[in-house]
């Protein structure tokens, strides 16, 4: 009969023809939105003790122990948590420059987005819808988009949830997990979340249910030794570490013991739906229940708890948007996805194709030609235009500093020692921190700084801190320029009011 289905072979000749350019321009189309996205100045504040870290590191041959940086907590005991996350960006400044860092940043957070749009198409079968979805998490993560450690914590999380994925195929490949978690220890503290995501996937496929849309199979005894097997394994390997059991409980330490730390920290805030973001991350809900509504299709129980664990930590902490668009997005897409087969779907031509690929190069092309805001963007961040005078800026006595300022100095003014920077841990251990907040907010803020000792502070011009002292007799202005202060104590501790 004439009429008669496709064979096997030819339904997947067809469909992965008419795939072809909807993926090459889906592909350009996510690489483009991240690469208008990703800021051009890189300022973000831990990234300079970063790359100090990262060339003591390597002109030594050994890890760091102790702080070397500050002189409220100079030789306390110090872990560098991150420290094969800081190598790929001292390699690109070391070679590049500040170029070098925009480069790295940039492949790490393409990689992510070009993955999770490989992730959700795996679960939706939906290039457009994957794209979609794809797209609306790069909107949402662009709180984290700078030259940050944590973006190959996420480039870890795609790679586990892509080996989840292929592991339903192909039950051997969940042996790369433990290889992947000893990397992930030693790279960035999100480690913690790939053993959480981990031990959800053996749970939640422990168990079969049918109940109302969720449906969910237990796989055979024999599957289920082996991911047990295989989770403790990684267990082990996250000791595979310069620091031993100390680097594996430091996720735990911040989480319980450091509760100034994101108590104070902007991005350990809860969103605000008052915020672009936040409007984003409820219409994303939205667009999740108004489709289950509509379609009511199945979910599985470690999609449901997926989900659970991405909307819950996007909404509590707002550097968790990331984490949020990682795992929820493929789940949306799925539920977004056309119920049409692949093979009956009109493809576009390839003429109309390429002109699409094109037109997306030609507005990348168009943003290359722009003039570079970066200088302009240091400058209103860190105290750029007063390097000159720091260079020959020799303290006979304890400087007071910015917080964000801490880790520019250490890269940069090597012989000022900070009061604090964004390493916050090791200063909210000892004190230092508390007493920063309070000095800032002004809380007996001369009390404070006489028992640091202080008798430089180098602030913001505007910050209240600086009119404060300047209305005092107590200090002098010794520089002062478009965004910095540094002042000078010139009345005797003893004599100070």
């Amino acid at each position: 009969m004439d009429d008669n289905p496709l064979q096997a072979s030819e339904v997947h000749a067809v469909t992965s023809s008419s795939l072809l350019w909807p993926s090459i321009i889906a592909s350009c189309l996510i690489a483009a939105v991240v690469y208008f996205c990703v800021p051009r100045s890189m300022v973000d504040p831990d990234i300079w003790w970063h790359l100090r870290d990262a060339q003591i590191q390597l002109s030594s041959h050994a890890f760091i122990t102790r702080d070397l940086f500050s002189f409220t907590a100079a030789g306390a005991p110090w872990m560098n948590h991150e420290w094969f996350a800081e190598l790929p960006f001292y390699a690109g400044f070391h070679l590049f420059g500040m170029g070098g860092l925009y480069l790295v940043t940039i492949i790490a957070i393409e990689a992510i987005f070009l993955g999770v749009f490989y992730l959700t198409y795996l679960h939706s079968k939906a290039i457009w819808a994957s794209a979609f979805v794809t797209v609306i998490g790069i909107c949402l993560s662009t709180v984290s988009f700078g030259p940050r450690t944590l973006l190959f914590g996420w480039i870890l999380l795609v790679l586990e949830l892509l080996i989840l994925a292929r592991a339903q195929r192909d039950g051997r490949i969940i042996w790369t997990l433990p290889f992947l978690f000893a990397l992930w220890v030693n790279t960035h503290g999100s480690w913690l979340i790939g053993m959480v995501v981990f031990g959800l996937y053996i749970a939640a496929n422990s168990f079969t249910i049918s109940m109302g849309c969720i449906e969910s199979q237990a796989l055979p005894p024999a599957r289920m030794m082996r991911l047990i097997l295989c989770w403790l394994a990684s267990a082990c390997a996250l000791f595979l570490n310069p620091y031993g059991w100390r680097l594996v409980f430091y996720p735990f330490n911040l989480a319980f013991e450091q509760k100034l730390n994101i108590a104070n920290i902007e991005e350990w805030k809860s969103l605000d739906f008052h915020t672009p973001r936040g409007r984003i991350m409820f219409c994303f809900l939205g667009l999740l229940f108004l489709f289950q509504l509509i379609r009511s299709r199945k979910w599985g129980l470690f999609e449901l708890a997926l989900a659970a664990m991405g909307l819950y930590s996007a909404f509590t902490y707002s550097r968790f948007l990331f984490l949020g668009a990682i795992l929820v997005g493929p789940l949306l897409a799925k539920s977004l996805a056309s119920t049409t087969p692949a093979a009956s779907r009109r493809p576009l031509s390839p003429l109309i194709s390429a002109a699409l690929v094109f037109v997306i190069l030609c507005c990348v092309a168009g943003r290359l030609r722009t003039p570079e805001q970066s200088a302009t963007e240091g400058e209103a961040r860190f105290p750029t235009q007063a390097l000159p005078y720091l260079a020959n800026f020799k303290p006979e006595g304890k400087v007071f500093n910015d917080f964000l300022w801490g880790g520019y100095l250490i890269w940069y003014e090597r012989q000022i020692p900070t009061f604090v920077d964004s390493r916050v841990d090791i200063f909210e251990y000892n004190g230092t921190f508390k007493d920063y907040l309070d000095i800032i907010h002004l809380k007996n803020s001369t009390e404070l700084l006489n028992k640091h000792n202080i008798q430089y502070v180098l602030f913001e011009k505007d910050a209240p801190l600086v009119y404060f002292l300047k209305a005092t007799r107590d200090w002098k202005v010794d520089y002062e320029d478009k965004t910095t202060t540094l002042l000078e104590r010139i009345t005797p501790q003893a004599a100070a009011k």
